[in-house]
């Protein structure tokens, strides 16, 4: 299945997930960028609530492709102690990496939201939307740091997924929602019509214009 853009995905991908509509408990949490204007359909069509969900990998110094943790939106910091003691890193290496990653974070943060806090998420079911998964490292790494916030229920879901990556977060995630999972997969890409670079702007325009005004200020973490 080639989709024509990100929004066609998320039409589509709103359709696997049209258990979730209409529900006061539901929350849609992007992956940003690319996840944006994906999940942005799946809140329309499913009449719920849109934040962003930042994760931030920690990587190994040297190894930066080999995560030791992540850190998240609300504060979340996760880390891979068995790998930590393995590889004997130092405890200011780490330190270092995390207040790297955080900077990166809360630029992220304050530059996608215009300071609006985040959704409260706990005790509500989310759907974590991307827009495809090749190895799945950055759901992955989001899946487990979300799970800090104590949620009901994780849905993952993506239009377009590795068969094997979407077995293996079936595992961590609740629920897992692969559209489609064409083999061989290959890159995320491949399978859009339109795959242009979403921009910072086009992440705070899709925010705004979700109207905020009319979700009920109890989902707004304060």
């Amino acid at each position: 299945m080639l989709f024509r853009d990100r929004a066609e995905a998320g039409q589509l991908l709103a359709k696997e997930l049209s258990a979730y509509a209409d529900r006061k408990d539901v929350v849609v949490l992007a992956l940003p960028r690319g996840g944006v204007p994906v999940a942005a359909e799946v809140a329309r069509v499913l009449n719920a609530p849109l934040d962003i969900f930042l994760v931030r990998k920690l990587g190994v110094p040297g190894q930066k492709e080999l995560a030791m943790g992540a850190i998240a939106t609300g504060n979340i910091r996760v880390l891979n102690q068995d790998l930590i003691r393995r590889l004997r890193i130092p405890q200011h290496l780490i330190d270092t990496t995390i207040d790297e990653e955080q900077r990166e974070l809360s630029r992220r943060e304050h530059a996608y939201r215009d300071d609006r806090p985040p959704l409260e998420v706990g005790g509500r079911t989310v759907i974590l939307v991307d827009d495809g998964l090749a190895t799945g490292s950055s759901m992955h790494a989001a899946i487990t740091a979300l799970r800090e916030q104590r949620p009901a229920r994780i849905v993952a879901a993506v239009p377009a997924a590795a068969h094997a990556t979407c077995e293996a977060l079936g595992e961590i995630a609740d629920e897992m929602i692969c559209a489609t999972t064409p083999e061989p997969f290959y890159a995320v890409g491949m399978w859009y019509d339109d795959f242009s670079q979403v921009t910072d702007e086009q992440v705070r325009e899709v925010l705004r214009s979700h109207n905020p005004e009319a979700i009920s200020p109890s989902v707004y973490r304060t």
